[in-house]
């Protein structure tokens, strides 16, 4: 008979955004006039930029002519693309990483969630908490954990981000094989400085373990001293794999369009103690389970590096970073101690109570959807995530709303 994987069984209740949209959707069912503005999920709402949407038309345009159409590209991304990854975003800031190190992908998410098919099962892994959901349900449905208990799954190593450490976890004492980071942090805003990368890629080198660096919010940095890449920092690139995104970056979160960067020298070892390059394993993956992100979408990615592109792209991440320093101030102005918001789109708070019931407190009171921070793992209990992703004047009218709501 057909059986089913019972790692999905594991999994806590639904998946954090699903439950969040469905509260929001019975809040709305019984209150039909309630005008609702959304800080929750991490979705941009300006419209992308002039350059990319010129450089989509005319790769359109491309396609409508038999000279110049295009079938399938290289899964791998194209070369025109890669190149600019590779110039713009590495070896300007003095990384030594080749465009044929980089797999254009359809989101960061997906790659974070797939690159986990290149492990071995009996892995120990470290990941943070809080942290984004994709790193530990993955690996929850691939059965590389034990049954959930008082929140925390069996066999993951937590790596507590808490006020005490500025929400920036050191390596732990004992030994972990695979190592989740992500920063600037999804949900805590917080960032690393190139000392404290530099003590996570030491670990690596000195347990023979690899490290899984989520940058997907790296355009927010706006501190010169905070690094962007962990491959800024010497030795990376020995037990390093860097994911990005142009969701936030360029807007491009229903557009998709993302990279994983995989070192050609980077290696993992057969229970044989084999060395086994992870680019060629990777590659084979991306090329058998993916078809390529289009064209057209290429072209307008490739257009974020253009003078022009960077520009008007770097101006609306501005634009999202003035909303998060008015919302870190509102916050700040009614007593709530909170970090993020200066070089990150996300602004973490301490609540001083339950997550859910601050959640549905806002949602109840002052029609603003924010995202719990319990649902982002133990250490996120107490605190709610704000986004700045919405319009200026939305954005402003609900921190009036939250300011009044909670003063009552």
């Amino acid at each position: 008979m057909i059986l089913v994987n019972e790692n999905f069984g594991k999994l806590q209740a639904s998946y954090l955004f699903s439950e969040i949209a469905k509260r929001v959707k019975a809040y709305q069912a019984a209150n039909p006039d309630a005008a609702v503005i959304r800080l929750g999920i991490g979705d941009v709402t300006l419209p992308l930029a002039p350059a990319c949407r010129e450089a989509m038309h005319k790769a359109v345009d491309e396609l409508g002519e038999e000279a110049t159409f295009r079938g399938y590209g290289p899964e791998q991304g194209y070369d025109f693309l890669r190149e600019a990854i590779a110039v713009n975003d590495y070896q300007s800031r003095g990384c030594d990483i080749k465009a044929s190190e980089i797999f254009v992908s359809d989101g960061s998410k997906c790659d974070c969630a797939n690159i986990q098919e290149l492990f071995a099962q009996e892995l120990a892994i470290a990941i943070p908490d809080p942290v984004y959901p994709v790193y530990v349900d993955t690996n929850v449905m691939a059965g590389r954990t034990g049954e959930a208990a008082e929140g925390r799954y069996q066999g993951l190593h937590y790596l507590e981000s808490t006020a005490a450490n500025a929400f920036v976890p050191a390596p732990p004492a004992e030994r972990v094989d695979l190592i989740y980071l992500c920063f600037p942090n999804n949900p805590t805003g917080a960032v690393a400085t190139k000392e404290q990368l530099k003590a996570w890629v030491d670990y690596a080198k000195a347990n023979q373990a690899l490290i899984l660096f989520d940058a997907a919010y790296e355009a927010f940095i706006r501190d010169p001293e905070i690094p962007h890449s962990i491959y800024e920092i010497e030795g990376a690139k020995d037990v390093a794999i860097e994911f990005r995104s142009f969701s936030k970056k360029a807007g491009f979160t229903g557009v998709r369009c993302a990279f994983t960067v995989v070192p050609e020298n980077l290696v993992a070892y057969t229970k044989a103690g084999d060395a086994v390059a992870m680019h060629a394993l990777w590659n084979r993956r991306h090329t058998t389970k993916f078809n390529g992100v289009s064209y057209p979408v290429q072209r307008a990615a490739e257009a974020v590096y253009s003078p022009e592109g960077a520009q008007q792209t770097a101006a609306q991440v501005d634009y999202y970073l003035g909303n998060a320093k008015l919302i870190r101030e509102g916050i700040q102005a009614l007593g709530f101690d909170c970090v993020g918001g200066d070089n990150s789109p996300y602004v973490w708070v301490n609540v001083k109570g339950d997550s859910w019931e601050f959640f549905d407190r806002l949602l109840n009171q002052a029609q603003v959807v924010t995202t719990p921070g319990a649902g982002f793992g133990k250490c996120g209990q107490g605190y709610i995530r704000i986004s700045a992703f919405n319009n200026r004047e939305k954005v402003i009218e609900a921190m009036g709303r939250i300011a009044k709501a909670l003063k009552q």
